[in-house]
C-alpha cells in the first residue's frame, strides 16, 4: 500500500473514532472531505508549527466547521499542539477540540466557525488583507507577502447567502490567492441538495469571474493534489469542485442518514476493517513520518522567508521600514487630536466622525473599509485614499456593494488575516443584515467598527422601514460588541482611543442630524461608558440618563425641571463599558439615592430598566412613526423638553420638590 493510501486510511480511522468516541458529531462530511484536507497539507499548505502566527504563511477557514473532526485529526497528524487525548476530548466541555472550530482555542484555527457561509466570506476578507499587502510592500524580486488563503465549503456553505455575495465580490475584485475546496457530495442533513438547490455552480462561479477545475473523484488523494496545484498557478480566484462520497467507506455513504450522526461500535469495527486499521486512536510511526516532513517542510519555507526578509530590509530600506510600522497604532495621539473636538461641534454625527476617521486613517495606513453602497450617506470614505478595486489593491475604500451580510463577514478576515483595522458601513435599521457577522467577531473578540448611521426615528421622510426602533437593543445583546452612541465629537474620540487599545468589536452608532453643542461633553470621562455630564448641587431628586443625540434633549429636560427639582443628567455612551467598572464608580454616577431615575432614548430597549429601577421611568419608542420630517416625527414620539418634563413630573411623589 502506497503511503498516501495508508495515511489516508489512517485519517478516516482517526477521525470516525474521534465522533463515535464523543457519541455525536458530523461523520459524513469529515469522511468525505478527507482526501482533500489531506492532500491539502501534505503537498500545498504552507505552515511552521513553531510559529503559527508567521505573517506569510497560508491562511485555512474551514467554512464547513461541522467538519471539524477531520480538521482536527490532520492538525494532530501535522504536529500542531493538539495531542490524540485532545482528541479523545472532542467536545467535552474545556477541551481544545469543541464542536465546531473556535479561534485561539485550537492550535493552527484561523476562524471560529459553524454557521455556515461565515467562513466563505472571512476568506474573502483574508484574501484583500493579503492583497493589500502584496500591493504596498512587494517589491522586484521580493515577493515577501505572497500567501494562500484556501477554504474548504460544503453544498451548505454556497446555500447561503452571505457566501454568494463574498464570492461574487471576489470574482469582481479578482482576488487570485483565493482557492475555495469546494466539497460536493449533493447530500445535506434533509436529503439531496436537488430538493432545494439545482443550479450549476460551476457556471455560476464562471460568470462572477472564477476560475473553475473540476475533479470528478474528490476522494483520490492524488487527484486533489494536482487540482490544487492547478489552482495556484491561476490569475483569478479559484473554486475547485470536488466530486465526493459523504460518509465514504461506512454502510451508510452517500445518504443523508450519515451526515450528522457518529458511528456504532459495531459500525466502527467495519469500517475499521475496511481500511485495515486494527489500532485506537494510533498513527504509524511511517505515517507521522511522512506528514511531519510537510512540517520541516513548513518551517524550513519560513527560515528562508526570514533570510529573504533581512536581504529586502537592506535593498528596500524605506519600504521594509514601512512594513514593520505598518500596524503601528502607538503613532496616534487620540488626547492630543481630541483637544480639538470643539472645532467639530453642531455637526451630525455622521459629518463629525467622517472628520475623525480621516484624521486617524491619514496616520494608520492600516485603516481601511467601506460600505453597502451608501457612502455618500454615511460619510465613511478615505479622502486620502482610492477606491481598492481589481486594479488598485492600494486603494482604501472597499465597495462592498448591496452586501450588509458579507460586508461585515468579509471585514472580520481582514482583521483575522493580521492587525488591520477593517470598518464598514450602512444605515442602523439594516444592521439585522449583520448580526450573524457581528455576533461571530464579538466571539473572535476581533477589532473592526461597524458604523451605524441614521440612528433613530429622526431619520423622518424615509418611513418606518428605515427607522431603527429596535436595532440598538439587539446589538447590545450581542455579548462582547461595545455599543458605543457619542453625544459629541469629543464622545467619540473616546471611543477610537478605546479602539486604538483593541477593546475587540465596536458598533458606533451616529445620528443623521446636527447635534446641539455640548460644552459639557468629556472625552476622558467617554472613555468610562457613563459619566456625570451636569450634577445637580444636592442630592437629586431626579437623574436623567442618556445616550446620543437624546444627551441634548435630557439637559433641556433638567432645565425645565430644575426650577422644581435638583436634577443630575447622565451620559451613557457606552453602557458594556459602564457596566465593567467598579461599583463605587457606578454608584456616584447613577445617584440611586434620587426619588426618581429616567432614562431617555429614541429606541425600544429594556436595558435601561437595570439603570433606572422598577419604579423608575424609561422614555423610549415604543412603535414606528410615518414618514415626515425628522423634527416632526421625533416630536409625534414625545421626544420633547416639556412633554418628558411633564412626565416625570406626573411620576414623582406629591408635594417632593426643592
Amino acid at each position: 500500500m502506497k503511503i498516501a493510501d495508508k495515511a489516508l486510511n489512517y485519517l478516516k480511522s482517526i477521525t470516525a473514532q474521534t465522533i463515535s468516541n464523543a457519541g455525536s458529531g458530523h461523520t459524513g462530511s469529515s469522511l468525505g472531505m478527507s482526501a482533500i484536507m489531506l492532500a491539502l497539507f501534505k503537498d500545498h499548505y504552507v505552515f511552521d508549527i513553531s510559529d503559527t502566527d508567521f505573517l506569510n504563511r497560508d491562511r485555512l477557514v474551514l467554512s464547513a466547521g461541522h467538519a471539524c473532526p477531520v480538521y482536527y485529526s490532520l492538525l494532530s497528524m501535522f504536529g500542531f499542539d493538539l495531542s490524540i487525548q485532545d482528541l479523545k476530548e472532542y467536545r467535552t466541555l474545556g477541551s481544545k477540540t469543541p464542536g465546531h472550530p473556535e479561534y485561539q482555542k485550537t492550535d493552527g484555527v484561523e476562524v471560529s466557525t459553524g454557521p455556515l457561509g461565515q467562513g466563505v466570506a472571512n476568506a474573502v476578507g483574508m484574501a484583500i488583507g493579503e492583497s493589500i499587502l502584496e500591493e504596498r510592500f512587494n517589491s522586484v524580486g521580493f515577493p515577501i507577502i505572497d500567501n494562500y488563503t484556501y477554504c474548504i465549503c460544503s453544498d451548505g456553505d454556497l446555500m447561503e447567502g452571505v457566501a454568494m455575495e463574498a464570492c461574487s465580490l471576489a470574482g469582481t475584485l479578482n482576488l487570485k490567492r483565493l482557492i475555495l475546496l469546494y466539497d460536493n457530495n449533493d447530500v445535506t442533513i434533509d436529503g439531496n441538495i436537488n430538493l432545494a438547490n439545482n443550479e450549476n455552480i460551476a457556471k455560476k462561479f464562471k460568470a462572477m469571474g472564477w476560475n473553475v477545475i473540476k475533479v470528478r473523484n474528490g476522494n483520490n488523494f492524488k487527484a486533489c493534489s494536482n487540482a490544487i496545484a492547478r489552482a495556484k498557478k491561476s490569475d483569478k480566484p479559484t473554486i475547485i469542485i470536488f466530486k465526493t462520497m459523504i460518509g465514504i467507506g461506512t454502510e451508510k455513504e452517500g445518504t443523508s442518514s450519515i451526515h450528522g450522526v457518529a458511528l456504532s461500535s459495531e459500525e466502527l469495527k467495519s469500517f475499521n476493517e475496511k481500511l485495515g486499521v486494527n489500532e485506537k486512536f494510533y498513527i504509524p510511526n511511517d505515517v507521522r513520518d511522512w506528514c511531519m516532513a510537510s512540517a520541516r517542510r513548513g518551517k524550513l519555507l519560513h527560515e528562508e522567508w526570514s533570510q529573504e526578509l533581512a536581504v529586502y530590509s537592506n535593498s528596500n530600506p524605506d519600504l521594509y521600514k514601512q512594513f514593520t510600522q505598518f500596524f503601528d497604532r502607538r503613532k496616534v495621539d487620540i488626547e492630543k487630536l481630541a483637544k480639538n473636538s470643539y472645532k467639530l461641534e453642531g455637526m451630525s454625527g455622521r459629518a463629525f466622525n467622517k472628520d475623525i476617521l480621516n484624521e486617524i486613517a491619514e496616520k494608520l495606513l492600516q485603516v481601511v473599509g467601506g460600505s453597502a453602497d451608501v457612502t455618500p450617506s454615511v460619510m465613511t470614505n478615505i479622502e486620502s485614499s482610492g477606491n481598492y478595486l481589481s486594479g488598485n489593491k492600494r486603494g482604501r475604500n472597499i465597495h462592498f456593494g448591496v452586501r450588509e451580510h458579507a460586508m461585515g463577514a468579509i471585514c472580520n478576515g481582514i482583521a483575522l488575516y493580521e492587525d488591520f483595522l477593517p470598518f464598514c458601513a450602512t444605515f442602523l435599521s439594516f444592521s439585522n443584515y449583520m448580526l450573524p457577522a457581528i455576533r461571530m467577531a464579538s466571539m473572535m473578540k476581533l477589532n473592526v467598527i461597524y458604523f451605524f448611521t441614521h440612528d433613530s426615528i429622526y431619520v423622518g421622510q424615509d418611513g418606518a422601514s428605515h427607522q431603527p426602533i429596535e436595532q440598538i437593543g439587539q446589538l447590545r445583546l450581542i455579548k462582547g460588541l461595545h455599543v458605543f452612541r457619542p453625544a459629541s465629537p469629543s464622545e467619540l474620540y473616546g471611543a477610537y482611543k478605546l479602539i486604538l487599545q483593541g477593546i475587540g468589536p465596536m458598533a458606533i452608532i451616529l445620528s443623521r442630524q446636527n447635534l446641539k453643542v455640548l460644552e459639557e461633553a468629556s472625552f476622558k470621562d467617554s472613555l468610562m461608558g457613563g459619566y456625570v455630564i451636569k450634577r445637580a448641587k444636592k442630592t437629586p431628586d431626579v437623574v436623567l440618563y442618556a445616550s446620543g443625540s437624546e444627551v441634548a434633549l435630557a439637559l433641556d429636560v433638567a432645565e425645565e425641571l430644575g426650577k422644581k427639582y435638583e436634577v443630575s443628567v447622565v451620559s451613557m455612551p457606552c453602557t458594556e463599558i459602564f457596566d465593567e467598572q467598579s461599583e463605587q464608580y457606578k454608584a456616584r454616577v447613577l445617584q440611586k439615592e434620587a426619588t426618581l431615575r429616567v432614562a431617555i432614548e429614541a429606541s425600544n430597549d429594556n436595558i435601561w430598566w437595570k439603570y433606572v429601577g422598577d419604579d423608575g421611568l424609561v422614555i423610549g419608542v415604543e412603535d414606528y412613526m410615518g414618514s415626515g420630517k425628522g423634527e416632526e416625527v421625533y416630536k409625534k414620539a414625545g421626544f420633547n423638553a416639556k412633554e418628558i418634563a411633564k412626565k416625570i413630573v406626573r411620576k414623582m411623589p406629591k408635594g417632593k420638590n426643592k
